[in-house]
């Protein structure tokens, strides 16, 4: 963050200052968890389901926060400035927009990249973190901050050596990204997918594509949409913006399109980056086909800033993936390949998983342990029992369903193959691991994939652990993991 003094904090987040001297130099991170606090920070005690911030300011200050901005007394070390607000979140967002505002003056500042979709956020966001590194420092989120919360905190990084600030946007309804959009102003606008995920809380795929496209609605006439041609529903964005639009995907007609895409051993893709006249290639170290839309619309992206297109190639060609639990893949010691995608489910990126796992196998014997797509809605049964299905017809060896909201996987599965051996279903996590534990074998490919509320992060870290060994790491307990709200928006 820039430095701000303790007056200046109080003024852009609309707070008052009630302890401490008002020319105390805020010059740290800024942090939401008292675990993450350093010298020069300043601390955001936020109200939360397991616990209350404010509980944990005295723990802040001692690691080194020199502010703690709360909305209620706090107990801290004298010397230590407080600033209290009425709402914490949204002072977080008007300390944001505000810094930005600064960084920005006089047409100075990063350029900002918003980057949304019902599928594929972080790992474009992870892509884009890579690919315009030419342009200088680049600011991406950590894991999926992508909420009122995580947002800001992205923005929050940057500093008067960002030449990019890439913030990731989702929405649990309409509404969400536009006020996101207020505190980060984005210049680029990319535009992934319109899917399923979510359609409990956004209702159908209308309101959906309504919601994601307040994106590039944000844009400046000088901006740039970059928009998936491949996606009927995002493509019919481009009349919702006065910005420059770039298109991008697999079809004739996208202006920033993959040729001649094939899968290695490993289900990693390549393909010819073509824009134009000029052609370059690419070869994916992610692994799965669909990793190819996500890599088209970070390069679309980075190309419409300006970068050349063989540049762009060779940095995705040499880009890895960054966040866990998404396609991550863990050679065992023992033989046994693990592929954690457990971070988010939804029926697309769930087929998606399984392709690639098929894929990378290479005649060997394959496993799906699944879990539960949260936020489905109505239509949550019959997607698990359709994804069951599949299951059945992509001719995976073994499938392991955990968890009561997940069962209907199993039954379609069941229903579908008329499966025996080749299917179980188990209650919970502990349950899974002595399962799989004695049935595992060397050569074995297992992907672990559920929403991240249904915890099979912790199956997935287990399994890609000794084979021996219990589970000692929680992703929920995780110190990168805002300990009151989740910086993950659903969508």
């Amino acid at each position: 963050m820039i430095a701000l003094t303790a007056a200046e904090v109080a003024q852009l987040a609309g707070g008052r200052l009630v302890a401490g001297a008002a020319s105390t130099l805020v010059d740290g991170p800024v942090v939401v968890d008292s675990r993450l606090a350093a010298p020069g920070s300043l601390f955001v005690a936020l109200p939360g389901q397991r616990t209350d911030g404010a509980e944990h300011a005295a723990a802040a200050a001692a690691a080194g926060a020199v502010l703690v901005l709360a909305e209620r007394e706090v107990q801290v070390p004298a010397g230590t400035a407080v600033v209290l607000v009425e709402d914490g979140v949204a002072a977080l967002g008007r300390l944001a927009a505000g810094a930005l505002r600064r960084l920005r003056e006089g047409g100075r500042g990063p350029v900002v990249v918003g980057v949304t979709g019902s599928q594929g956020k972080t790992t474009t966001k992870d892509l884009l973190a890579q690919v315009l590194t030419p342009l200088g420092p680049v600011v991406a989120p950590a894991g999926s901050f992508n909420n009122e919360i995580g947002a800001p905190l992205t923005v929050l990084r940057a500093d008067e050596g960002t030449a990019a600030l890439v913030v990731e946007m989702g929405a649990r309804g309409l509404g969400h990204i536009a006020a996101l959009c207020e505190l980060a102003r984005p210049d680029v606008g990319v535009e992934l997918v319109v899917g399923a995920a979510h359609a409990g809380e956004f209702g159908s795929l209308e309101v959906t594509a309504r919601a994601k496209g307040e994106l590039v609605e944000a844009l400046p006439a000088d901006g740039l949409a970059v928009l998936n041609a491949d996606d009927d529903r995002v493509a019919a964005m481009a009349s919702r913006t006065t910005a420059r639009v770039l298109t991008f995907g697999r079809s004739a007609h996208a202006e920033v399109r993959a040729e001649d895409v094939v899968l290695d051993e490993r289900a990693r893709a390549g393909f010819t980056l073509v824009r134009g006249g000029e052609r370059a290639d690419v070869r994916l170290r992610l692994h799965g086909e669909h990793q190819v839309t996500n890599a088209l619309a970070a390069a679309a992206a980075a190309l419409g800033l300006g970068l050349p297109l063989a540049g762009v190639a060779a940095a995705l060609s040499a880009a890895e993936g960054v966040s866990p639990g998404r396609m991550q893949v863990v050679e065992r010691a023992d033989g046994t390949t693990v592929v954690h995608d457990a971070y988010n489910a939804n029926p697309d990126s769930m087929r998606a998983a399984l392709k690639a796992l098929v894929g990378m196998a290479g005649g060997r014997r394959t496993w799906a342990v699944l879990g539960e797509m949260l936020e489905l809605g109505p239509a949550s049964r019959d997607e698990h029992d359709a994804l069951g299905r599949f299951v059945v017809r992509l001719d995976v060896a073994q499938l392991l369903v955990v968890g009561s909201g997940a069962r209907p996987v199993y039954t379609g599965a069941v229903m579908e193959g008329s499966w025996g051996e080749e299917a179980a279903f188990v209650d919970d996590v502990d349950a899974a691991l002595e399962f799989l534990r004695p049935r595992l074998r060397s050569g074995d490919v297992v992907l672990v994939k559920a929403s991240q509320g249904a915890g099979l992060s912790r199956l997935a870290l287990a399994l890609t652990a000794d084979p021996l060994t219990d589970p000692t790491t929680d992703p929920t307990t995780d110190p990168t993991t805002d300990p009151t709200t989740s910086t993950e928006a659903p969508a």
